[in-house]
């Protein structure tokens, strides 16, 4: 490691700084604390000057004022200014005499008034002043010089201190540090030995024995990495094998599977196209049961049309018609006229809804529709089989509401609900209240299917959508009308179903995106 035996590293640096920085604050405070001493030790010698000045001068000068002696009075004021730090001095006598020496425009940091007495008469007053400008002095020259003397002790320890650190400790650190990053997989027999190390053991001792150990439990790790690495390497090979064998027999199972899985489908497919084309068939059968009966009526009445008029033409050859014959033979064909008009009407509703219900079944087209008379195609239709029953079923579809569909879809819900509303919920009765709610808000249209059937038990709620989910197994249930229902919704449709809970019966809803359009097709 690069510059392990000099000055110049972090640490050392680090630690030179902290040493300065400590020993400067306590320089700087040693001094300020000498200054200070030093500061009130010149007072106390101003003070002693102002009390010399009084028990050495005053009485001189107040004899030297009664002999009227200026020479001496203006010789002891000079005696007086020469004090350290007294820099004027004045004497202002009683008889309007005045003597003054020094400089009288200093700024006086202390004033002190004497008066002069002789033989109990005061003759004079003597005012004295200081600065502490030569205090001041002396203390910047002691500074300068206890700064410097404390600065050179500083530098002076703090190199002898860097020294022993560097000695006994720093050199030791980048030691141990060189070898740390030099120890490798192939070099951990060579032990960590600090050199020029005493008889007496400390913590670099206990570092490098720490060091030590530590390298003798890496190397017997990685010895014993190297043993699990050969065993997990001779483990891998074993495992190979038996991973060839067993993907080997997966995919055997996978193909065996896959082919149960298609026939499963295939069977699913031909059950589900069975259960549409049973429910054609009920509907077919209904719907041919009604139709049959219109086209009775319309039979019988041509008949007795035929027979009229048959009447008619023989009284006309027989010249025996009378106006009251043929009166009321036009009244009778003009009645039988209506009854056929409404069988074929009726006929032709019938096969009309039909046809799109059947149609539709078996293409799926996506076109504009008419929702309502949509519904009531496909109710008008699905009620053929159960004509002999009492139910009400409630509409409630926007008259005026047309959108682009999978009528085919809508075919199939509604048909699956009427027919298991008929044969689950209404079982054993016959009356019952359908409610077919169309709703639609922000592209989505909801429908609203109840009844107030015998309704579902939770267990058949919970399921009601997976397929051969039934309640008639055995009796002809297939259950798979609900599955159709389901993925009708969410894969033609794109939309969602759930069923609700309620007190009485069975509600389903579905939601499902839609496209508006104005005119049905």
């Amino acid at each position: 490691m690069p510059n392990t035996g000099s000055f110049n590293n972090k640490l050392s640096r680090r630690v030179l700084i902290y040493i300065l920085l400590c020993s400067s604050i306590l320089s700087l405070t040693s001094t300020a604390i000498q200054l200070y001493a030093a500061y009130q030790d010149g007072l106390s010698a101003l003070d002693q000057q102002f009390d010399n000045i009084e028990t050495s001068y005053s009485q001189p000068l107040s004899t030297s004022l009664w002999d009227f002696n200026e020479p001496l009075v203006v010789q002891q004021l000079e005696g007086i200014v020469r004090l350290p730090g007294i820099h004027f001095a004045k004497i202002t006598t009683s008889f309007g005499k005045n003597y003054q020496v020094g400089n009288e425009n200093v700024v006086a940091d202390k004033y002190v008034e004497y008066p002069l007495n002789f033989v109990a008469n005061e003759i004079g007053l003597l005012a004295v002043s200081a600065d502490f400008n030569d205090i001041y002095d002396d203390l910047w020259q002691q500074a300068g010089f206890v700064l410097v003397a404390e600065a050179i002790k500083t530098f002076i320890v703090a190199f002898f201190i860097m020294f022993i650190v560097h000695w006994f400790i720093t050199r030791h650190i980048y030691f141990i540090t060189d070898y740390s990053l030099n120890l490798k997989g192939h070099n951990l027999d060579t032990p960590l030995t600090l050199p020029n190390r005493g008889s007496k053991k400390d913590e670099l001792d206990d570092l490098a024995d720490a060091i030590n150990n530590m390298r003798l439990a890496l190397k017997e790790d990685i010895i014993k990495l190297e043993e699990a690495e050969n065993a997990l390497i001779s483990l891998n090979g074993e495992l190979e094998i038996k991973v060839y064998d067993r993907t080997s027999l997966l995919a055997s199972s996978n193909q065996q599977l896959q082919q149960s899985l298609d026939d499963l489908t295939l069977a699913k497919d031909k059950l589900v196209q069975s259960e549409k084309m049973a429910s054609l068939g009920q509907l077919v059968a209904g719907v041919a049961h009604e139709v049959n009966t219109p086209l009775g009526i319309c039979v019988t009445s041509i008949t007795a049309i035929k027979e009229k008029i048959d009447q008619l033409s023989e009284a006309i050859s027989s010249e025996n018609l009378t106006k009251s014959q043929l009166s009321s033979t036009l009244v009778l064909l003009a009645e039988y006229q209506r009854i056929i008009e409404r069988s074929l009407n009726k006929a032709v509703d019938l096969i009309r809804g039909f046809k799109s219900v059947a149609v539709e079944q078996h293409t799926d087209p996506e076109i504009s529709i008419n929702l309502l008379q949509h519904v009531n195609d496909v109710v008008n239709t699905v009620k053929t089989l159960f004509k002999q029953k009492k139910y009400t079923i409630n509409i409630s579809v926007d008259e005026h509401f047309n959108l682009i569909t999978f009528p085919s879809a809508w075919n199939q819900i509604l048909t699956n609900f009427l027919t298991n509303s008929h044969i689950h919920g209404f079982e054993g009765r016959q009356t019952g209240q359908i409610d077919i709610k169309f709703t639609h808000s922000k592209n989505f249209l909801t429908l609203k299917y109840s009844d107030d059937g015998k309704g579902l038990s939770k267990d058949i709620k919970k399921r009601i959508f997976d397929p051969f989910v039934t309640t008639k197994r055995g009796q002809g249930g297939s259950g798979l009308g609900m599955n159709i229902v389901f993925n009708l919704v969410h894969t033609k449709l794109g939309g969602t179903i759930k069923i609700e809970d309620t007190p009485v019966g069975c509600t389903f809803i579905v939601k499902a995106p839609i496209q508006h359009t104005n005119k049905p097709s």
